[in-house]
This record gives C-alpha cells, structure tokens and sequence, in this order.
C-alpha cells in the first residue's frame, strides 16, 4: 500500500462506492485523514441518512489514521487562505492540503480544481477527467 492524506471527497467516494473508490482502496490501509476531514465526511454521511454510528463504523473499517486538528495545523491552514479563496476550497480542503505538506505525501481528492492551486503539495485526483 501506498501512504497518502485523503480529503473528504476520496473518503466519500470509497464508502459510496463511487467513480474513483479504487483509487482510494490503494491507499485507505495507510492514508492520513485530518479529523477536520472526518468530521467534513461524516456530516455528508449523515445528510444521506447515515446515522452517527454507520458513519463512525465506516470510517474506522477504512483503516486510516485520523490526525487531530491543533493550533499549529490552523494557523498553516489560515496561512494558505489567500492561495486557495479564488477556487472556492473550505477549511477541510485546507486542511488536507496543510497535513499533505506537513508530512510530504500526496492529497488525493475527487476535486479537479485542487491542480490549480500552487500548495506545493502533491495533489492527485482520484478520477480521470
């Protein structure tokens, strides 16, 4: 397996079993997930009627490390505000992108307009376009 940080759209893909999920099942065993991305899934989850303990069962059964969101991680996720407000990306998007750098691995995420931002991180889209 590769080690790689996923967003909460390589997460949601996984588990909804979407165009991309295989990507994602290459790299679940030994990915990173900011909490913040966790929390960001699981309220999607949840808004498709998943109920809260569905929604932990299926995060944990990916196997992934779930990093705590500290004071060091927003403020480098504030810092990248200005590079990232033009494309729209919320603080999960943010903060996937600082732990990617933090650590140096690759983000994987379904959201194409991540390859427009210089983040200096490693950014690679779960599905071809």
């Amino acid at each position: 397996m590769s080690r790689a940080v996923l967003d909460a759209s390589a997460i949601l893909a996984f588990l909804r079993g979407e165009r991309g999920a295989e990507v994602v099942a290459d790299y679940r065993g030994d990915a990173l997930v900011s909490a913040v991305n966790v929390a960001e899934a699981g309220a999607r989850l949840a808004d498709l009627g998943a109920n809260a303990a569905e929604v932990r069962r299926s995060i944990a059964l990916m196997g992934m490390e779930i990093v705590p969101f500290d004071a060091d991680q927003a403020h480098e996720a504030a810092d990248i505000r200005d590079a990232t407000r033009r494309r729209g990306l919320s603080l999960g998007d943010r903060a996937c992108l600082q732990l990617a750098a933090r650590t140096g691995l690759p983000a994987l995420t379904a959201d194409r307009v991540w390859t427009e931002i210089d983040a200096g991180v490693d950014v690679r889209l779960i599905r071809d376009p």
